[in-house]
């Protein structure tokens, strides 16, 4: 999860600010990957970073871990862009302000929710969010077949009843999903309105001060453990500044749709970083489940992108 990601306007996937993505591409370190590998790289960052937060939750809790990867990401990302603090109306302060509450309750509501279910499962149903905020957009009846597809993978999922996975947790990831369609939305806005990464650093330096008092009472005095700092570093680094600045790379060169349809194989990759990093298998049916909730993103995701019109031809 999740994760502060770039955008894509309503697409099942992340959240850059999309004013960057027709910016002059600067292949640099990175640029040997291609697009789509810049694309695959942040995502098993994303996922292999929430696995190892899985395993820092011990020491510092869910609550914990979640501030120190906002703060250190906040950290970086204010070092790095040097976003301008005078200049912007009210409105843009209360985007920036909104963007930054919604991408601390989905950080937050994620992170509770992977702490008592599989990581892959967690990812499965917080995509449901992105997935349901594309669907109610196209407005077409083919999506209510991907929209049946999805909840077939949940039913799947739950056992018809969620009676093997803690309901809570689910909950949980449920309620991540939600965010992150707000999260979606209010990342469009912010790009608009804050030039390059700016609105973007602003927003995480929001979230780190809003669940700073909140991991310093769940965590106290374990928050300054040397260890345990460098590792919520590490988190934040693989969760949030890499794979931010890959997909912002890669947006330079990838259509929003195709970057969309990459990101909508995140539950896999997360099963995947379950598997290996917490020892988390799956059964044939979750399995199964998940493969539906990916079919019916990438399903979505097609069907909008067959709504835009082509450019007219120059004259």
């Amino acid at each position: 999860m999740t994760t502060v990601r770039s955008s894509t306007s309503t697409s099942t996937s992340t959240s850059a600010p999309t004013s960057t993505s027709t910016t002059p591409d600067s292949p640099g370190r990175f640029g040997s990957l291609g697009p789509v590998g810049l694309v695959l790289a942040g995502g098993i960052s994303v996922q292999f970073g929430g696995a190892l937060a899985v395993t820092l939750m011990p020491r510092a809790g869910a609550l914990g871990v979640v501030t120190l990867r906002l703060v250190a990401a906040a950290l970086v990302l204010l070092v790095v862009c040097r976003p301008r603090l005078r200049g912007h109306s009210r409105a843009d302060w209360g985007t920036v302000i909104v963007f930054g509450l919604t991408m601390a309750g989905m950080n937050g509501l994620f992170y509770q929710s992977v702490a008592r279910i599989p990581l892959g499962l967690a990812v499965t149903l917080e995509v449901l969010g992105p997935l349901a905020l594309s669907v109610l957009a196209s407005r077409r009846a083919i999506n209510a077949v991907w929209a049946a597809v999805a909840l077939a993978g949940v039913f799947l999922l739950g056992g018809g009843g969620f009676s093997d996975l803690d309901p809570l947790g689910v909950g949980f990831a449920l309620s991540a999903g939600v965010m992150w369609a707000a999260y979606i939305i209010f990342s469009a806005r912010t790009g608009r309105r804050f030039p390059q990464a700016d609105g973007l650093a602003l927003a995480m330096g929001v979230a780190a001060l809003v669940f700073l008092p909140l991991g310093v009472v769940d965590a106290g005095d374990r928050l300054l453990n040397p260890t345990t700092i460098a590792l919520g570093s590490a988190v934040a680094l693989l969760s949030s500044v890499l794979p931010y600045t890959l997909e912002l790379l890669a947006l330079r060169r990838l259509p929003a749709p195709t970057f969309a349809i990459l990101m909508s194989l995140e539950p896999a990759v997360a099963a995947t970083a379950g598997f290996f990093v917490l020892h988390q298998s799956l059964s044939l049916t979750e399995a199964a489940a998940i493969a539906l909730v990916i079919t019916a993103s990438i399903g979505a995701v097609r069907t909008q992108t067959r709504r835009v019109p082509p450019p007219a031809p120059e004259a």
